[in-house]
């Protein structure tokens, strides 16, 4: 809330308290018609008064019987109505509804800055949850300076119409008695009509010459006439009465209900608005406070899943730098694998040559087996050759 607004709350304390402080008096107006013959005699003067303005011969004097009691009364209702003719109640009561309203926007899910953003926020490129928080609640305070001024506006204009409906009440009042005194005046001006007038003229018909009569009973129907108009125009009076008693209540109640509405909106601006800013003030801080805790945490966090993952690391490089500084420039399991396969292809080698001599002395033995064979089937062809030589020979 600004200072200005606060200001003009402070100064209106005063008023406030002044008009609230005050007990509404309730006058009851009394209901019984008081008769002329019973009347006092500055109240039967006042009726006599009010029946000279009846005038039987002409209408429109009966018609506006009693229409001059309520020119002030309607005077002072115009007055009202000018000033307050877009005023009720709602604007007031809606402006307390639109503040607790715009308090009560703020979401807890809103204040978790670890919320993760949904996939429509990411699309539209939304801020993150506690940038938009803040600048909410920057709007909301411009929000409630506007709201402030308001109900500051809606306060004086009740003060303004406490004080009216306290005139309305008075004039309404007067307007209650003076119909009493119409309404009196007429019926007194009935009884007379009733009791003198009507059987004064009928007596003149009868009275009347012959060629007279007939204008002489028109009259008598037209006073009858006017006499009827003026029966249902007292008739129009009394229930006009009745519910001018019946408003009376009603502006009370009005401005009884001003009068707590004026007190909840001041107890709002002075007490209310403040505190309801102190609690938001306060809930920045502590928003703010909660992030850097969370921060903070992130950091310890993180510096101890460094010196953990840096043991591990150390751990692990010095097992294999210690392994390979202990290891020697052969390792003997090599040396004896490398030893044994030597010692395998070496007996290898002599077992292959070994076999190869044995091949080798079988092949020779073979070779000579075969030189033999054939040296003895060449011997053998040749000597049956030399026979059949000889054979050819002796024959011829």
């Amino acid at each position: 809330m600004s200072d200005t607004v606060r200001q003009k709350a402070e100064a209106a304390l005063a008023e406030v308290e002044e008009v609230t402080a005050s007990i509404l008096p309730e006058i009851k107006p009394a209901n019984a018609l008081v008769p002329l013959a019973e009347a006092e005699p500055a109240v039967a003067d006042d009726i006599r008064k009010r029946m000279d303005e009846i005038d039987m011969t002409d209408t429109g004097s009966i018609i506006a019987f009693g229409s001059t009691a309520q020119a002030e009364l309607q005077t002072i209702s115009q007055d009202m109505l000018a000033g307050v003719r877009n005023k009720d109640v709602g604007p007031a009561g809606g402006s307390l509804r639109e503040m607790v309203t715009t308090i009560r926007g703020f979401s807890v899910s809103e204040l978790d800055v670890r919320r993760e953003r949904s996939w429509w926020e990411k699309l539209l490129g939304r801020t993150a949850p506690f940038a938009n928080w803040v600048a909410k609640f920057e709007t909301v305070q411009g929000q409630i300076d506007k709201i402030t001024d308001e109900l500051l506006n809606h306060e004086h204009l009740l003060l303004k119409d406490i004080k009216s409906l306290d005139l309305l009440y008075e004039k309404t009042l007067d307007f209650y008695d003076e119909l009493a005194l119409y309404i009196t005046a007429g019926q007194e001006k009935l009884n007379e009509l009733d009791e003198t007038v009507i059987p004064a003229k009928e007596a003149d018909v009868e009275a009347a010459e012959e060629n007279d009569k007939v204008l002489v009973a028109q009259e008598l129907r037209d006073l009858r006439a006017a006499r009827d108009d003026l029966e249902r125009r007292v008739h129009d009076l009394k229930l006009t009465r009745q519910v001018t008693m019946q408003s009376l209540p009603s502006i009370r109640l009005v401005q009884e209900n001003d009068k707590s509405l004026v007190t909840k909106i001041n107890s709002t601006l002075v007490n209310t608005v403040p505190l309801w800013e102190t609690q938001l003030a306060q809930a920045v801080t502590i928003q703010r406070s909660k992030e850097a805790a969370v921060s903070v945490k992130e950091a310890t966090d993180l510096t101890n899943e460094l010196l953990t993952a840096n043991a591990e690391n150390l751990k692990e490089a010095n097992k294999v730098v210690r392994e390979e500084m202990e290891r020697g420039v052969f390792d003997i399991e090599a040396v004896k694998s490398a030893n044994a396969t030597l010692i395998a292809t070496i007996e290898e080698s002599l077992q292959i040559a070994d076999e190869g001599k044995a091949k080798r002395a079988a092949a020779e033995e073979e070779l000579k087996k075969m030189e033999v064979e054939l040296r003895e089937t060449l011997a053998a062809a040749k000597a049956r050759g030399d026979k059949a030589g000889v054979t050819i020979g002796g024959s011829v």
